[in-house]
């Protein structure tokens, strides 16, 4: 049973233990929920499998988001059945993307579409490393806000322009999205995707061209890791292996947990 004044102290507590500061993100002063991490072993299939249960589509033994949010799916292993299922959550000609823990074997019929390697980073919250990533002044005009459904499509454009992964118009329901706008421009954003029991993944982190180099990427961050630890859970967060923004990461407080073969694939039946 939840008790109103206790969870609205407890929310109190949590805000004061990470209040904004310039240079660092402050390590939380309470626990974290105890959580299993093998979960984030198969994050997209947990996620469809617990908190996001409710927005999965299912054949089968696999999952996968609505097209509207974005393309990803998850199975529990690479086999005949399992990638049959994905045919029909993908349709005809349709992509998917998936995070695997072996290269891709793909049935006849699939075509991979994008590969790469990627890591997966987690920020237990613990020792959170110092960061230099906002000392710089922003512009007068600079706003930091949340996003809201009316912001979908700068954040569309943006994410066009940048390409930080997926992103769907109805990718915003995933979680809080932050922005920061310069005048009425959304230069930066940086948001919450997938979520199981003890961890929130940190996504669509990206800065407009003309703002880079302005600490907008970690200031952003920290705005989506204080919703996080709010929920007493752990950020984690996945990127390509070579991806430079991998050193802003670790100055963030994330280690390196694994790597995944990504695979997007298309359906060629």
């Amino acid at each position: 049973m939840r008790i109103p004044h206790l969870t609205a102290s407890l929310h109190h507590l949590v805000r004061m233990a990470l209040r904004r500061v310039d240079t660092d993100v402050a390590a939380p002063d309470f626990q974290l929920q105890e959580a299993d991490e093998s979960l984030l072993d198969n994050p997209i299939l947990h996620a469809l499998l617990s908190d996001h249960r409710l927005l999965a589509q299912i054949d089968g033994q696999a999952r996968r988001y609505p097209a509207e949010i974005g393309p990803l799916a998850g199975i529990p292993e690479q086999s005949q059945p399992n990638y049959d299922s994905l045919r029909t959550l993908a349709g005809s000609g349709g992509l998917l993307g998936l995070f695997l823990n072996d290269e891709p074997a793909l049935p006849e019929g699939w075509a991979l579409f994008r590969g790469g390697t990627l890591t997966q980073m987690i920020c237990r919250g613990l020792e959170l490393a110092e960061t230099q990533v906002s000392t710089h002044e922003f512009p007068e005009a600079t706003m930091l806000r949340r996003l809201v459904a009316p912001d979908v499509p700068a954040m569309l454009e943006l994410a066009r322009l940048t390409e930080p992964g997926p992103f769907r118009e109805r990718t915003i329901e995933l979680g809080n999205f932050y922005g920061i706008f310069e005048g009425e421009r959304l230069m930066a954003m940086a948001g919450q995707r997938t979520r199981v029991p003890g961890f929130v993944e940190v996504s669509a982190v990206c800065t407009h061209p003309d703002a880079r180099g302005r600490g907008y990427g970690g200031r952003l961050m920290r705005e989506v890791m204080r919703d996080i630890f709010a929920e007493q859970r752990s950020p984690y967060l996945h990127a390509f292996a070579d991806n430079p923004a991998v050193r802003l990461y670790r100055s963030l407080g994330f280690t390196q947990r694994r790597t995944f073969h990504l695979a997007i694939i298309k359906n060629e039946k």
